[in-house]
């Protein structure tokens, strides 16, 4: 149940990505009058760039310093944080982020799972998904009047299904269909309906929901100062344990979530891009929802089976932020999840994926209007190619003054033109997409986006536009960590990524070191042919 990406960032993204991935990186998050105050930092030479030479101090501006509080619980700070955050690891692994704000009595609190869709078998996708809709139906202990007659009943519908799924005669798999459906009606009788959300609910949590993409799966709930005990009750009895409760309707509805994605143009745009840039690693080769065959065909033990490997401290982070007490915080969390058993992360060798030497061109046909989306392919997140292409990216599309606002959006060359960058991982995409005006052909807008990036070989852009930008992502970062949100959000992508806190909240300082011929560069040796056209 992924939330909604920022409208600006991609129409066809809409339906799959969380806000980790654009929250930071969005210059359109500030309303016009931020270049107003943009003008004013470089009146007041805030954009002038820093000299080459650095004293000692200025080179450890960002440094990780170890702390141990006055209950003995350690924990990491790093020196100029924005949130002042601090970050434990508990004995089993679990690593939990706090930075408090006390802008209203709350807190937004998230519970990231370092696995997604990428992690799901071959033969079982859309697993990641389909189990993150489970585990709001509750435990052994949540959810069930009578626990020990329906677990007799759930064990029997999960050999059922094992038994379904390697089923091809018609006939067979409709008798035991009737028959799965005949005991989910009897198991569904000892079911407290939603007592998981009605938990939550009575302790005043809003905003309960949870989605699922390529490498995390994350859970999220917003809730009163005075709760963290119980919720912290809650939430650690509902990870200890996955039990799949009303299985049976639950897949109807991940179905249906699947039929409106075949009906949509966005999804198949966005699908088909994928696969173009990544035909043997998972991001491309499978889908987070999954295919029809599969969700025809579930697992219930294969399900299981990746909850016990992913769902594991050591691959899980608590990432809170609002009005709290750090110390009093970790007492709690640590007593609850303390108690969930560290396992052995499951290795990942991410596939490598050959070179675009020439376009790979793909094609979808729908009712919509129509549009043009290229895509190139960079390595992940951790390199340094990653923060050049987001840069670049910034100076294509930035709702102000990127080549693409000024020489398409704002002469109206086209209906709407934009750039956004993702990075994830594995590898990073690049992606430009544009809509015709009415006459116009879908070559002529993929020759005017195109043109763009060839502005920036030739160096056709200002040099105050750097400067600019990174002063403005300043504002936006600044603007955004006004939102409690966006803070919790922060550490979900600094863990899920990999990164730790330090490197991560430096990239700004990484991105000002980037100069103009850095990027001119950068753009004549990877941008060419080697693109995705849908």
């Amino acid at each position: 149940m992924p939330p909604k990406a920022p409208q600006q960032i991609s129409f066809y993204l809409q339906p799959y990505l969380s806000l980790a991935f654009f929250n930071r990186f969005n210059l359109s998050m500030l309303k016009r009058n931020s270049w107003f105050l943009l003008g004013l930092l470089l009146l007041l030479g805030v954009a002038c760039k820093p000299t080459p030479e650095k004293s000692g101090k200025e080179k450890e501006k960002f440094k990780t310093e170890q702390h141990t509080d006055a209950n003995g619980f350690q924990y990491e700070t790093v020196t100029n944080d924005p949130l002042n955050a601090r970050i434990y690891t508990l004995e089993n692994g679990l690593k939990v982020y706090l930075t408090v704000y006390k802008d209203k009595p709350r807190i937004q609190t998230y519970v990231a799972v370092r696995a997604g869709s990428k992690n799901d078998p071959a033969d079982a996708t859309g697993l990641a998904h389909y189990l993150e809709h489970i585990l709001f139906k509750g435990t052994s202990n949540i959810g069930t009047t009578d626990w020990e007659k329906e677990s007799d009943y759930l064990n029997q519908i999960e050999e059922l299904y094992q038994t379904y799924r390697t089923t091809t005669d018609t006939v067979q798999r409709k008798a035991l269909y009737h028959e799965i459906d005949s005991l989910s009606y009897i198991a569904a009788s000892f079911t407290v309906a939603n007592e998981y959300d009605k938990l939550l609910s009575g302790i005043g949590a809003t905003g309960t929901n949870a989605y699922t993409f390529v490498e995390q799966t994350v859970y999220v709930n917003n809730i009163p100062s005075n709760e963290i005990e119980r919720w912290s009750e809650i939430e650690a009895e509902r990870f200890g344990e996955v039990v799949p409760r009303l299985f049976h309707t639950e897949l109807e509805a991940v179905y249906e979530e699947k039929n409106r994605g075949l009906d949509s143009d966005r999804r198949k745009v966005w699908e088909n891009m994928l696969n173009g840039l990544f035909p043997v690693h998972q991001y491309g080769s499978q889908t987070t929802i999954g295919t029809v065959e599969h969700l025809q065909n579930p697992s219930i033990t294969e399900i299981k089976k990746y909850f016990t490997k992913n769902y594991i401290p050591n691959n899980m982070a608590i990432c809170l932020s609002g009005d709290l007490d750090p110390e009093a915080t970790i007492q709690v969390i640590s007593k609850n999840f303390g108690k969930l058993k560290k396992g052995e992360v499951p290795a990942y060798t991410p596939p490598v994926e050959q070179p675009i030497t020439s376009p790979v061109v793909k094609e979808v046909v729908g009712p919509d209007a129509e549009n043009v989306t290229l895509a190139f392919r960079f390595a992940g997140v951790q390199d340094s190619s990653s923060l050049k292409m987001e840069l670049l990216s910034m100076i294509l599309s930035n709702s102000e003054a990127g080549l693409i606002d000024l020489n398409l959006n704002q002469k109206q060359k086209v209906l709407g033109a934009y750039s956004y960058p993702m990075r994830l991982v594995d590898y990073s995409v690049h992606v430009l997409a544009a809509s015709p005006k009415q006459g116009q052909s879908l070559d002529e807008v993929r020759d005017l986006l195109l043109a763009q990036i060839d502005s920036v070989k030739q160096g056709k852009f200002d040099d105050w536009l750097l400067d600019a930008i990174i002063n403005d992502y300043k504002l936006s970062q600044m603007k955004s960590y006004e939102s409690n949100k966006n803070r919790a959000d922060a550490f979900v992508t600094a863990f899920v990524n990999r990164q730790p806190w330090e490197e991560f909240i430096s990239e700004i300082d990484a991105l000002e070191k980037i100069t103009k011929e850095d990027i001119i560069k950068f753009t004549q040796e990877n941008y060419d042919d080697n693109y995705v056209l849908v």
